[in-house]
């Protein structure tokens, strides 16, 4: 009779209640500070793959347009046939810094100074955001210990409440402890691999800029020599040829 009435009671005692063992439910059942850093890092992580994108598309098509103005003035001697693209095609890297040494006649050593002032905006054009990814690279694995570590302090906390160490009461703060560390790793190592290709990617572009740009020097150089072009030379108009040369 008294073990059926502990079977009885023991039977009918509620069953406590156990938390979800999983560690993407606790972390988004978390409190405010894990929660918060959680989000962060999921935002670091889908930028850094926007901006690898945009920065894909964006220098593509500067080596592309700057490859087609080459093209098209690749057997050009004279300087004035030279702006006369330029101006055509003013939204290729190329023809902007022709269009710079349109601006400004002298010497050779002169030519090679604006030239590599409108570099210096080409290349800063290629490489914008390259900071705000080399920034996530370097940050999110700590926005991620940060977020494991107080994480872990919840641990702690938690045992002290429950007065009791068991796996249902650790392993959710443990767990999502973790994913903070997981989703920083994840949003950090591509956008290292990205930064590195990308930034490889816009100094290759650079590169065949600075070539491209040597030869245009040679040609405005030459051709202000031949014509005796002061160095107070500057375009009027976008839409007009260089004065010096526009009476052929």
């Amino acid at each position: 009779m008294k073990n059926l009435l502990q079977g009885w009671i023991f039977a009918r005692a509620p069953e406590p209640e156990v938390k979800s063992l999983n560690a993407i439910d606790s972390m988004l059942h978390a409190s405010g500070v894990e929660f918060a850093l959680f989000w962060v890092l999921v935002l670091m992580a889908v930028a850094a793959w926007a901006i690898a994108i945009l920065k894909v598309l964006q220098i593509g098509r500067m080596r592309g347009a700057l490859h087609a103005f080459e093209k098209e003035v690749f057997n050009f001697v004279e300087a004035k046939d030279l702006f006369v693209v330029a101006q055509r095609n003013s939204g290729s890297p190329g023809a902007r810094i022709v269009l710079a040494l349109s601006r400004r006649g002298g010497s050779e050593k002169i030519l090679e100074s604006i030239a590599k002032r409108a570099l210096v905006v080409e290349q800063q054009r290629a490489n914008r955001l390259m900071t705000v990814l080399a920034s996530i690279a370097a940050s999110a694995p700590f926005v991620g210990l940060l977020g494991t570590v107080y994480g872990i302090m919840e641990a702690f906390q938690q045992i002290g409440v429950q007065k009791s160490a068991s796996l249902p009461v650790v392993a959710p703060a443990i767990g999502a402890a973790l994913v903070a560390t997981l989703v920083g790793l994840i949003a950090a190592i591509p956008a290292l691999i990205f930064y590195n290709l990308l930034n490889r990617y816009a100094d290759d572009f650079v590169s065949e800029l600075e070539t491209a740009s040597e030869a245009w020097v040679t040609i405005v150089a030459e051709s202000d020599q031949r014509l005796s072009v002061p160095a107070d030379r500057t375009v009027r108009g976008m839409s007009q040829p260089p004065m010096p040369y526009g009476g052929g």
